[in-house]
């Protein structure tokens, strides 16, 4: 490492390129934020992400029929255009690399890592073949590289328990007429697969009262807008007004259900059926999933005593998302999220200058993406105001990990591989009549960014 005490960058690892990740790169390289004592070095990014490609749930998460919300990709991918910022695509922490070289090799380490594994209902029969969580069927609609094809051979009914956005997606994909998605970026094989299925009944389930529920209005509408579906609401599982101090969200999700449940009788060839103050017990069947038995509750989710099963042959659990870490990264066990002060992460008790956290991974997996921004901003604003010490405690440049990528032959994606990725996606289009149409398998993907094969 260089201790010529000469000008130079600060160097910054954000682990994850998720929207978390790159906002903290934006406002780190922007001039918005200016960490003092940084001049005239500037500020250099590594962006060090797990998967071949950025954007995390931005791409992998959000349901491909919200283009609004995917668009918010393009400002992303300027960031990442910037001299100040580099990709490491395909370079895992605590795989390629560990913590511990991170923290030597760079002035300032920044966790962006998300949180990515879904939550269990911890109920008997949660294993049964048909039992699947929605972070895998949502990563399978989205082309995720890791994710299982689900098995939906002989489904007509499945239930889906959780009352969030992320339910709300899952019930829409699987009730939405498939040839309204080929304007999407999903996977061709997907779309084939959704045109195959045989699900005419969905049953969204809340284990509260309705007023409970964490959808947005904007979302729950668009189940009422679904070509060819019906929407069942029983008028008695909603409250007649909603409750003193309930929020105005509340207050519209409660007339859009009302509004449903005045609705006459409608014949239609697809269902949703919206059921609240319902609890899952347990998940029927021997070889796969054959009903699932309910529990009825109170308005706040207290159990009655009255039970009854209702007849599926799916279950996607959909209860919310919490967050991993590799070994030597400091991390609750208990909230799941790496335990910070005033942004910098904590380690044996200490606030530990020089690594920070942002996003899921430090306050849990709350708000939209547009709270990412603003949390990277803040975490920015603690990072400049230490890195006069920083600097003074460490003035050689630590050089980045470029040394070990290349000892180590790490087939990694930069921001040209990325380009290509995009452009290869755009291709794949062309023979279905369609505009982008993402890969959906790692190699295929390494291949695309023109990363050769190991070894070659």
């Amino acid at each position: 490492m260089d201790d010529s005490g000469a000008a130079r960058p600060l160097r910054v690892a954000v682990v994850g390129a998720g929207p978390a990740g790159i906002y903290t790169a934006d406002h780190l390289t922007s001039g918005r934020v200016v960490p003092e004592g940084t001049s005239p070095g500037g500020v250099s990014v590594d962006l060090i992400e797990r998967l071949p490609v950025p954007f995390g749930l931005l791409r992998y998460g959000v349901a491909p029929d919200h283009v609004s919300i995917k668009s918010t990709g393009r400002a992303l991918g300027e960031v990442l255009a910037r001299p100040g910022v580099r990709l490491f695509g395909n370079v895992e922490l605590g795989g390629a690399v560990t913590e511990a070289e991170l923290r030597e090799r760079y002035d300032v380490v920044v966790y962006a890592l998300g949180a990515t594994e879904d939550r269990h209902l911890n109920i008997p029969g949660e294993q049964l073949p048909g039992s699947i969580s929605a972070t895998s069927f949502v990563s399978w609609y989205n082309g995720h590289p890791d994710s299982d094809v689900p098995d939906l051979d002989g489904v007509t009914a499945v239930a889906v328990v959780g009352v969030g956005n992320v339910a709300v997606d899952v019930a829409r994909i699987l009730l939405r007429n498939p040839a309204e998605l080929e304007p999407t970026d999903m996977p061709t094989d997907v779309i084939e697969a959704l045109a195959r299925s045989e699900v005419t009944d969905v049953h969204l389930l809340g284990r509260r009262g309705a007023v409970h529920a964490k959808w947005t209005t904007k979302e729950l509408r668009e189940l009422g807008d679904l070509d060819g579906v019906a929407v069942l609401v029983d008028d008695g599982q909603l409250p007649d007004e909603a409750p003193e101090g309930a929020g105005r969200e509340t207050r519209r999700n409660l007339d859009v259900l009302r509004g449903w449940a005045a609705r006459p009788p409608a014949v239609a060839s697809r269902r949703l059926h919206l059921h609240f103050s319902a609890r899952p017990d347990g998940i029927l069947g021997t070889d796969h999933v054959e009903g699932l038995l309910l529990e009825r509750t109170t308005e706040d989710g207290r159990g009655t005593g009255e039970s009854w099963t209702l007849p599926v042959q799916a279950v996607l659990r959909s209860v919310g998302y919490r967050a991993t870490v590799p070994d030597g990264v400091p991390f609750d066990d208990e909230r799941h999220v790496i335990p910070t002060d005033a942004h910098r992460v904590v380690r044996d008790g200490v606030a530990s200058t020089g690594e920070y956290a942002v996003g899921w991974i430090k306050r849990g997996p709350t708000g939209v993406i547009g709270t990412n921004r603003s949390d990277a901003k803040e975490t920015v604003l603690a990072l400049a105001g230490d890195v006069p010490g920083i600097l003074a405690a460490h003035p050689g440049d630590p050089g980045g990990i470029d040394d070990l990528v290349a000892d180590r032959d790490i087939r990694y994606v930069d921001v040209d591989g990325w380009r290509a990725v995009v452009a290869a996606e755009s291709r794949r289009g062309e023979p279905h009549g369609r505009g982008t149409v993402k890969i959906s398998d790692w190699e295929t993907l390494l291949a695309a960014a023109n990363v050769a094969p190991a070894g070659a």
